[in-house]
């Protein structure tokens, strides 16, 4: 599932390389965190999910998104109204 279109080139910087990109801005509560749940299952070990989101309540669904499913949050942040999402997959 890997696009790259949406993968970050590696220049030293610490920013991960993003392998999947994932999109759901637009939808609410829960489907953010159920189409992550779906794209990390498609995932290996050590894989980079970034996940965009527009809901507000999405900060607190995905630190218990990834402290229930080992996977880590490398990085949340937010611009524009616009939340974005890094996550190592874990398992």
């Amino acid at each position: 599932m890997s696009n790259s279109n949406t993968s970050q080139p590696e220049t030293g910087s610490k920013t991960p390389k993003n392998d999947v990109l994932l999109d759901v801005t637009g939808f609410n509560c829960p489907i953010p965190v159920l189409k992550a749940r779906r794209a990390a299952r498609n995932m290996t070990a050590g894989q980079v999910l970034t996940v965009r989101a527009t809901d507000p309540a999405s900060m607190i669904d995905f630190k218990h998104f990834c402290n229930t499913t080992g996977n880590e949050l490398l990085d949340a942040s937010e611009a524009d109204d616009v939340f974005t999402y890094i996550i190592r997959i874990g398992r």
